[in-house]
């Protein structure tokens, strides 16, 4: 790989980077491989030893789009009944309880995957929202090295371990970005899509009326809005006031009172909780840096800086500002990392660079075996490297 400064005068990426990139990839998609295989093989990952299905956060999806298959939509934000239901869904108990704390919007994909056995749709739903995923990192990377660097991600591992949607939310804002400068429509539609997570959404507008991006932003409220009235239809007025009702319930077991164990959240408010923080404490840092993030992302897309610098600017922010992250999450921390890496490509990776992202990588990695904010500071780690190529970028301009 090549350690040098930035040079302008590569039009294209150098192949051996290029391939440097994509041989790193495979040997992390490779080992990811073998940890899934052994887990299938132990009884650990999506079938138990008695060939019984896993419990996991999927089992939370396909029971909601049962209970709306069924007529009771607005019975999936209700804690005992849902609960039923993942019972129902494995056909065994469990100790744990995978709360559903989507919108009525996400229903529809929920309902989809519940026409389908429990254990196919986890398959099925892991499988589209990984080609989506790989998909969006692969055109953002411009090189089939980038479908290697989706994959190499530790979080895309921890992400099908969980049984989750984090390719999902990884697609989506790649997607925005990727498709925002010649196809801005359908950057809209995928970030009115996004709203099934709208903590991730939280920065966007910032960025867009920054950028004068208006068809992106009519898009966006369009097919959220679509998406809002269409399940008011579908699933009936009572799923949105009992996903209103229940969504305090949720914020105070999980973020109030820890319910799901803060060391497992990925955020300046779960480091703070995790380490005896007050919850007051943990908010005013939390808002403190996503109003910080805010300004600062709007700067960036009022300025000059390169389209990748800004994309991955704002895909790294829009992580860091909200509480709610968790480490399967995290496979859209692969975004910001595409762009960075699509920069470098064109233009020689710094040393910095290179020992960044492999810290990155080695953060994620350590999930298991630790109980701190490990993709916090993994997030953090890739920021300060975007941070850097803008800084010097814009230094380079300055003295030209």
């Amino acid at each position: 790989m090549s350690l040098h400064n930035i040079t302008d005068d590569l039009a294209t990426p150098p192949a051996p980077a290029g391939r440097t990139v994509g041989v790193v990839g495979l040997t992390l998609t490779f080992v990811s491989l073998v940890v899934l295989a052994g887990g299938l093989i132990g009884g650990t990952w999506l079938l138990d030893a008695q060939k019984q299905p896993i419990a996991n956060d999927f089992v939370n999806v396909w029971a909601a789009g049962r209970l709306a298959l069924d007529g009771h939509a607005a019975t999936a934000y209700d804690w005992t009944l849902h609960k039923a239901a993942e019972v129902r869904a494995l056909g065994h108990g469990f100790d744990n309880y995978y709360g559903w704390h989507y919108p009525p919007t996400f229903l529809f994909a929920a309902a989809a995957l519940a026409l389908m056995p429990f254990t196919a749709a986890a398959l099925v739903s892991l499988g589209v929202t990984l080609l989506a995923y790989v998909a969006a990192v692969r055109g953002i990377v411009g090189e089939r090295a980038g479908v290697f660097v989706a994959l190499g991600s530790p979080a895309a591992l921890w992400n099908i371990t969980a049984g989750q949607n984090g390719f999902l939310t990884a697609a989506l804002i790649g997607g925005t970005l990727a498709l925002m400068p010649k196809r801005p429509w359908l950057a809209g539609v995928c970030l009115g899509l996004l709203s099934y997570k709208p903590q991730f959404g939280l920065l966007f507008p910032i960025a867009l009326i920054a950028a004068a991006q208006w068809r992106v932003i009519g898009a966006a409220a369009l097919t959220a809005a679509g998406l809002a009235i269409l399940s008011l239809v579908v699933f009936g007025a009572a799923s949105w006031q009992a996903f209103f009702d229940w969504m305090p319930v949720t914020s105070r077991v999980v973020l109030g009172e820890g319910g799901a164990d803060f060391s497992r959240l990925q955020s300046l408010f779960g480091l703070v909780r995790a380490h005896g923080g007050s919850e007051t404490l943990a908010w005013s840092a939390q808002a403190a840096l996503a109003l910080a993030l805010a300004a600062v992302v709007f700067w960036l897309w009022r300025s000059r800086a390169a389209f990748e610098l800004k994309a991955a600017g704002l895909a790294c922010a829009a992580l860091l500002a909200t509480p709610y992250l968790y480490m399967y999450d995290l496979a859209a921390l692969t975004i910001p990392a595409a762009f960075l890496i699509r920069f470098a490509l064109a233009r020689g990776f710094y040393a910095s660079e290179v020992f960044g992202l492999a810290a990155a990588i080695a953060l994620l990695a350590s999930f298991p075996y630790t109980k701190t904010q490990v993709g916090l500071a993994a997030t953090a780690i890739v920021a300060a490297l975007i941070v850097q190529r803008i800084t010097l970028a814009a230094r380079r301009a300055v003295s030209v």
